[in-house]
């Protein structure tokens, strides 16, 4: 990566020694419009094969073609307004605004997403895509109204740098480098988390000739108790509590007491991932809507158990009234195979290694992407920092 700098700085000290001049997006860009929307009561204008992206599909992306990426919406090319391949897509409105895509397949795209055809000569491209993408927060930050819009004014006035054109060229060499690579890493991590499932399910898949046991003959059952923000506010400290979520492994907060110590099972009793199975092991608090599972002996392994629980939990889940629930009535129920504890004990040391693998951040896949994706903002930081032009 230094040889690749040292390149770069070469060419700035050769090229534009007194720095980079700084222009307005529409005096270097040929077009620079918004798409639309035709109206419904023509139906000829949906009979086409012409994709039609929405501002909720520009994420950061690079849109190669309609598979995952574009709404199943044709249209024919008089339509709608064209944008043409090798151009760059802005979000104007939504959840997604300020996010940026570089489209290179002709399409059509909806009234929430802005189109911007580069003066080659003058701009890369590639390039810009780069520095929107490096400056979203502040992008996103100056959008306004109540649905946190940008306007086709606003963006015409964003200020870039403008570096000669070899300079852009050289820093989107490198900047692909690193996309490339990061997309073969997270590839290879849903490769791997593929994996993972099938030998899951291999492993877990047992012979009629293995004893079925209920949870509540394999295991005391208790549940939660509530605790509010405010309560964790007051209460601040390093126990974890957990809770409903599944996000950061369902922490809710941290207090300075706990409930519980040693290994154990909790599952979320209540909401939209109710049935979810955690393995736990420390000193923590669960909240009211989490249930507790203590294995009563010792020839039943507690991660074998978690394991095997979470692929059979969430068959046991009642939807009814619109909030899915599996209580302890129902958890007490469920049965499932327990082999020796020395085969338990085996397949618990192979899906360790699968799990961290493909989950722990620290370690593994999650951990080289992680590392991966901090250098790639580290290097586009500085090689889209310019000097202005001093006069």
């Amino acid at each position: 990566m230094r040889l690749h700098q040292s390149k770069i700085e070469k060419l700035i000290s050769e090229l534009c020694p007194n720095g980079v001049e700084f222009k307005t997006l529409d005096s270097v860009s040929t077009k620079i419009f918004a798409g639309g929307t035709p109206s419904t009561s023509k139906s000829d204008y949906y009979n086409g094969d012409i994709p039609w992206l929405r501002s909720g599909e520009i994420n950061f992306n690079i849109i190669k073609s309609t598979e995952k990426t574009i709404t199943k919406q044709g249209f024919e090319k008089s339509s709608a307004r064209w944008v043409e391949s090798n151009s760059v897509l802005l979000a104007m409105t939504g959840a997604t605004v300020a996010r940026s895509a570089v489209n290179q397949i002709p399409l059509t795209a909806n009234q929430s997403c802005c189109a911007i055809e580069t003066n080659g000569n003058l701009l890369n491209y590639k390039f810009l895509y780069y520095f929107l993408a490096q400056n979203y927060r502040k992008l996103r930050s100056s959008a306004q109204g109540a649905l946190t819009s940008l306007n086709l004014s606003m963006i015409k006035k964003i200020i870039i740098p403008v570096p000669p054109i070899t300079i852009q060229e050289e820093i989107v060499k490198i900047l692909d480098n690193f996309t490339e690579l990061e997309a073969e890493l997270e590839a290879e991590l849903e490769a791997r988390k593929s994996q993972f499932d099938y030998y899951k399910k291999e492993m877990l898949a047992f012979a009629d000739s293995v004893e079925l046991k209920s949870i509540s003959e394999i295991c005391q059952i208790n549940r939660g108790r509530v605790m509010s923000k405010d309560y964790l506010k007051e209460n601040i400290g390093n126990y974890p509590v957990y809770s409903s979520q599944t996000a950061n492994n369902g922490i809710f907060g941290c207090i300075n007491t706990y409930d519980y110590d040693g290994e154990y099972i909790t599952w979320t009793t209540d909401g939209a991932y109710a049935g979810s199975i955690f393995y736990r092991n420390g000193k923590f608090s669960i909240t009211n809507v989490c249930g507790l599972l203590k294995v009563k002996s010792g020839d039943v392994n507690v991660k074998f158990l978690s394991y095997i629980l979470a692929t059979v939990s969430k068959k046991y889940v009642s939807a009814g009234m619109g909030n899915p629930k599996i209580m302890s009535n129902v958890m007490e129920k469920i049965k499932i195979p327990i082999p020796p504890i020395d085969e338990q004990e085996r397949i618990v040391s192979t899906l360790d290694k699968f799990d961290a693998l493909v989950n722990d951040i620290s370690i593994g896949l999650p951990a080289e992407l992680k590392a991966r994706r901090q250098q790639y903002e580290y290097y586009r930081n500085k090689l889209l920092t310019f000097k202005g032009l001093q006069s």
